[in-house]
């Protein structure tokens, strides 16, 4: 995490709060150094926009990480169906197909 890009985009967060690509950017931001505030981000954008399709993949795959197993399926269904919704094959294969990872580490 570059200190300055998040000082960046943390300044775009505060200017449009409502702009779910600027909650994204800061949890992408956060990702790989602190999961646990990207999950604040992912989660809020779960939320207060439910229809913005990346957050899906990444918030399960942390949930999963935190051992949350039956939250990180809700979410994996969830965006499964709003890419099914949205005609996003890609996006909706790429759910699929960690859903199903998600399954077989549960049986």
């Amino acid at each position: 995490m570059q200190e300055e890009r998040l000082k960046i985009l943390l300044q775009y967060l505060e200017e449009e709060p409502n702009d779910p690509f600027n909650i994204y950017g800061v949890a992408m931001e956060y990702l790989n150094n602190q999961p646990d505030k990207a999950l604040m981000y992912l989660q809020q954008l779960l939320v207060e926009h439910p229809d913005y399709l990346p957050t899906y993949y990444h918030a399960a795959a942390l949930l999963v990480e935190n051992e949350q197993f039956s939250r990180a399926e809700e979410v994996y269904k969830k965006g499964i169906e709003i890419a099914h919704q949205k005609h996003n094959t890609k996006a909706y294969d790429e759910l699929k197909r960690a859903y199903r990872m998600l399954q077989d580490e549960m049986e």
